[in-house]
């Protein structure tokens, strides 16, 4: 074998910052001698642990292909020093870094950046500061730097928010600040709170969950995080710095239908789109970390696997193509299409190449809700004629028995409840509100972001609108395709017009197949129950039930605008 093809491994290479705290780093990379690119990924996860450090792409193959690949623990989590204050030290940290990896005796002094969910949001961190030696990032499945990761418009992603904390944050933490022999009872806790966590996401008041209570050393961050001071301290960073500079990189950001950052990623590649042309993007039919073939309770076929894009390409080699035209010299191809997006279609279950995103060519409809006053007991329909004067559809929202989530771009403890999942259960439920087309005769697709307006009343002083896109099968079974919530903070109990915008996604809804329109007022415990007392359940016990009306009238006609692909 040459030493082209060896690989060395150094452990727990130290990096200093300019504070003086020292971070630690595996660093993989080619036995054979010369300066090569860097490819550096930071996380608070754990750098030994093989599910964090080569589940994503494979560094001995990366290093391989002539790469230095470097793998960090962040500031204050495993084996590096500090105090772990998340997303904000990372603007600074994620400059330095890239700075001390492009000083290497055996780097090239080029730099690019990978890595997904927290990993990805320490790449776009680290552009605020412009690090001379960053050259081009692979965001995958994150969020955007000036946006709520965790929440929104009041609403609080309750068991991604605590599952994060939980399972990410605290026993790494907990190890951190407490003896071995309390360290040990901890532990004990934190696990049996781990098997029982469907049980917490009940508890409110959210900011005195006794899974973190037992343990005062959690206090501080854990309520700095549910009130978002960490994100706000890390926004404040980024204010009146010139956007246009810091986001003139080129960047490959990957999505998945049903990941919990979508909406965040698309957004990520719009605007850096706008600042710089080199941006590519691909969507698959995936959820937060989940790339293979199946999903909830569906299979989209062996290449719709990241592990096999269209039979061609993994996640490794996806990666190191990339690289290569930005990191190495007389690498002039980009890939083999030029388009800069590629999507996954599902319902015929293909990839596709596309120009631009949203696509340009898409014929925003209406679909108008119809029904005769019974919608929560039998279907009303979906069309695209606009409603007469129609009886308006009332439920009851009861905080106390909310609508229990059903799959969807969750984040909840190890994978659960993820992607498309049979609706029918959940739609039997007095408190959901159901509007069907009839049996398509063509197909339809549908690609892009659709839009509910809703024409509502409540009851109660403040409430939620949850709606969701569902593909309803011959036989019946009903796939979730897409879904969104909005608050009412208005504190009236007026008819109002309630903008819902829904995750996008990708669709052919197949001959034989209906359209499908969900409208309820909760999404538990995705998103945190509203009380319907003008307060949330981050600080209350106190729920009250609310009486909801929808209205499809002349006047009033409610629909939802779908992005109709021709």
């Amino acid at each position: 074998m040459t030493k082209t093809n060896q690989v060395l491994v150094e452990r727990e290479v130290p990096c200093t910052l300019r504070d003086g705290i020292i971070l630690y780093a595996n660093i993989y990379r080619p036995q054979a001698g010369g300066n090569y690119p860097v490819l550096l990924t930071r996380l608070p996860y754990n750098k030994n642990l093989p599910d964090f450090s080569h589940r994503w792409i494979d560094p001995i193959r990366t290093a391989m292909q002539g790469y230095i690949v470097i793998i960090q623990d962040v500031r204050g989590r495993f084996a590096s020093e500090g105090e772990f204050e998340p997303f904000a030290q990372e603007v600074e940290d994620g400059y330095d870094t890239v700075e001390w990896a492009a000083s290497l005796p055996y780097s090239n002094g080029k730099v690019g950046m990978f890595g997904l969910s927290y990993y990805a949001f320490t790449q776009l961190y680290a552009l605020v500061k412009q690090p001379p030696a960053l050259k081009a990032i692979f965001p995958a499945m994150t969020g955007n730097i000036f946006k709520e990761p965790f929440g929104g418009n009041g609403v609080l992603a309750l068991a991604s928010a605590e599952t994060w904390m939980l399972d990410s944050v605290a026993p790494d933490y907990l190890k951190r600040k407490l003896s071995r022999e309390d360290y040990s009872e901890a532990i004990k806790k934190l696990t049996n709170d781990l098997n029982q966590i469907e049980e917490w996401h009940k508890y409110t008041p959210i900011k005195e969950l006794p899974a973190v209570v037992k343990h005062p050393v959690l206090h501080d961050i854990y309520r700095k995080y549910i009130d978002q001071e960490f994100i706000k301290k890390a926004i404040t960073k980024i204010d009146g710095k010139n956007v246009s500079d810091f986001m003139n990189i080129p960047a490959y950001h990957l999505a998945g239908w049903y990941d919990n950052f979508l909406s965040q990623t698309l957004l990520n590649y719009e605007q850096m789109r706008a600042y710089n042309p080199d941006q590519k993007l691909i969507i698959g039919p995936w959820g937060h970390g989940m790339v293979g073939s199946d999903l909830g309770d569906r299979s989209f076929g062996v290449d719709s696997s990241a592990h096999s894009i269209e039979g061609k390409y993994d996640l490794t080699s996806l990666h190191v193509k990339w690289f290569n035209h930005w990191l190495k010299e007389g690498n002039a191809t980009l890939q083999d299409d030029e388009d800069p997006v590629k999507i996954f279609v599902m319902g015929i279950n293909q990839w596709r190449s596309e120009k631009e995103w949203p696509l340009q060519r898409t014929a925003y409809t209406n679909y108008y809700l119809h029904s005769s006053g019974q919608a929560n007991s039998k279907s009303g329909t979906l069309t695209t004629t606009a409603p007469a004067n129609e009886p308006s559809d009332q439920f009851s929202h009861d905080p106390a028995n909310p609508v229990p989530t059903h799959g969807g771009g969750t984040l909840f403890y190890n994978g659960r409840n993820a992607g498309p999942r049979d609706q029918r259960e959940i739609e039997q439920r007095e408190d959901v509100v159901v509007y069907t087309t009839p049996p398509l005769k063509k197909a339809l697709e549908v690609t892009g972001t659709a839009k509910v307006i809703l024409w509502a009343s409540t009851d109660a002083i403040d409430t939620d609108f949850t709606a969701k896109l569902v593909d309803v099968f011959p036989d019946g079974t009903a796939y979730n395709l897409a879904d969104g919530i909005v608050r009412d903070n208005y504190q009236n109990s007026e008819m109002m017009c309630y903008e819902i915008e829904l995750n996008p996604t990708s669709n052919v809804f197949l001959p034989g197949h209906s359209i499908r329109i969900d409208i309820a007022s909760s999404d538990f415990p995705r998103y945190d129950v509203n009380p319907g007392t003008g307060k949330t359940t981050l600080d209350t016990v106190e729920m009250v039930k609310a009486k909801q009306t929808l209205f499809h009238q002349t006047e009033y006609p409610s629909h939802v605008i779908l992005p109709v692909i021709p």
